[in-house]
């Protein structure tokens, strides 16, 4: 659908428009120095011809190429990374008319940026001209993407005629892809077979996967002295991960869970570090599944493996937000208790600040087991420890400010520590650092046998 928009007026009409000022204050001075009204007449009707003049020609000109057809078309993908530049591609097509300099401006959405427009093209008769720019989302969910507006000069320059696209589009905005993407080190094959051999645990029972040649860091118990035999070389046994393991991912969207670490939200960080540690999951063949709750449940995705099961997990995740009510956690382990026979890992994110929530957590991590092995992750608040570690200072308010940034501190401490006596894992960490470590414990509780 074409939206034909009013012209508007160009520096150019609006400078010709105020040369009738000049003959119009000389006449009125004459006017008043001569004493004579009769004698600024002709100044009078010169300025009245000048301006009808300039009317005649200013109409005339805007309905100047407004005939001209220029197709737009857009190629947008259908899913698009959260703080990423995603490629967009503008096509314009003239199929008669004459040269235009065209000026182009994206609407997009509200919430994503756009980068590389407005700008303009050269455009012959008959032509096509290909632009390309960027969309850059700033929050995730499900978005309209708005009109595409072009402006092109009247002939004589007087008018900028204008005109809207309505290229309607709806898109996904995603937690960062290109980021899981970029971490392929991690999901490397035998990952988790280097990590079973860095952390080595007396007596551990794996399944065998193959033989290779001795490196000097592994464990002798581990060579198999046949084939070492016949090779004439040492070989060591390599053992892999238990797979088909259950991994549950419950995201708690309560209210704490909306502040900010850094300029991004806890819950978004909590989203990536989840679907890092699930794309690892599945790659060593466990399967994954989500559950996220405020005051009622609002998903719940059954452990799934294979192929699909990423995916499966990103698009159940990727419109979840967290609100301001507060977070049922009990809601959870019904959930849990309910729908999920099999042991499975269950790794909570959470923000519990107010001490008198801590009952209830703890005892939720209590209810999960023995049936469950619980993870609990939270962030730290780094700019609270800041203000709680900074130098003494001698004004009193600051004082106060940093004593109560240290109670602060210490309740979380206890609150971490209270988790820990209950038989939780607990992941409490720095943004830059949540996901690597989270992929740790993950890899720890594979090779200590945990499940």
């Amino acid at each position: 659908m074409t939206t034909f928009a009013w012209p508007i007026p160009t520096h150019r009409l609006v400078a010709l428009a105020g040369c009738g000022l000049v003959p119009a204050v000389i006449a009125g001075a004459w006017a008043l120095v001569a004493h004579d009204a009769q004698a600024s007449l002709p100044a009078v009707s010169a300025l009245v011809a000048l301006d009808v003049a300039l009317l005649v020609v200013a109409i005339g000109d805007a309905a100047s190429r407004r005939s001209v057809r220029i197709e737009v078309s857009r190629d947008c993908p259908p899913v698009l990374s959260i703080g990423r530049s995603n490629s967009v591609q503008l096509t314009l097509t003239q199929s008669r008319g004459e040269v235009l300099t065209v000026w182009l401006r994206d609407d997009a959405a509200a919430d994503i940026e756009v980068d590389g427009l407005p700008k303009t093209v050269q455009m012959a008769p008959a032509s096509q001209a290909v632009v390309r720019y960027a969309f850059k989302p700033l929050s995730r969910g499900e978005r309209q993407l708005g009109q595409v507006w072009l402006r092109w000069s009247s002939r004589m320059g007087l008018w900028q005629q204008q005109r809207g696209f309505a290229l309607e589009q709806a898109v996904r905005v995603y937690p960062d892809l290109m980021a899981l993407r970029t971490r392929q080190a991690w999901l490397a094959p035998g990952r988790e077979a280097a990590a079973a051999r860095a952390h080595r645990q007396r007596g551990g029972q794996t399944e065998f996967e193959r033989l290779r040649d001795y490196n000097q860091d592994d464990d002798v118990r581990r060579i198999d002295w046949r084939a070492t035999a016949r090779r004439r070389a040492l070989m060591v046994r390599e053992y892999q991960l238990e797979r088909d393991q259950r991994i549950v991912f419950a995201l708690d969207m309560g209210r704490w869970m909306t502040a900010e670490s850094f300029g991004i939200p806890i819950f978004d960080r909590a989203l990536n570090a989840a679907l890092w540690l699930g794309q690892l999951a599945v790659q060593a063949g466990d399967q994954v599944g989500l559950l996220a709750y405020d005051s009622q449940l609002r998903t719940w995705l059954a452990p799934q493996g294979g192929p699909g099961a990423m995916r499966r997990l990103v698009r159940s995740a990727f419109d979840l937000h967290a609100s301001l009510v507060e977070a049922e956690h009990e809601i959870g382990l019904a959930t849990l208790r309910t729908r999920l026979a099999r042991r499975s890992l269950v790794v909570l994110f959470t923000q519990v600040l107010d001490p008198t929530r801590r009952d209830e957590l703890v005892r939720v991590v209590r209810g999960l087991q023995p049936q469950h092995l619980p993870v609990v992750v939270s962030l730290r608040d780094e700019s609270l420890e800041a203000l709680a570690t900074a130098q003494a200072w001698t004004d009193p308010d600051a004082l106060y400010v940093r004593g109560a940034a240290a109670s602060h501190v210490l309740e979380r401490e206890r609150i971490a520590t209270d988790l820990r006596q209950a038989g939780a894992i607990v992941v409490h960490e720095r943004a830059e650092n949540l996901s690597s470590v989270l992929v740790q414990r993950y890899l720890d509780v594979k090779v200590r046998q945990l499940l």
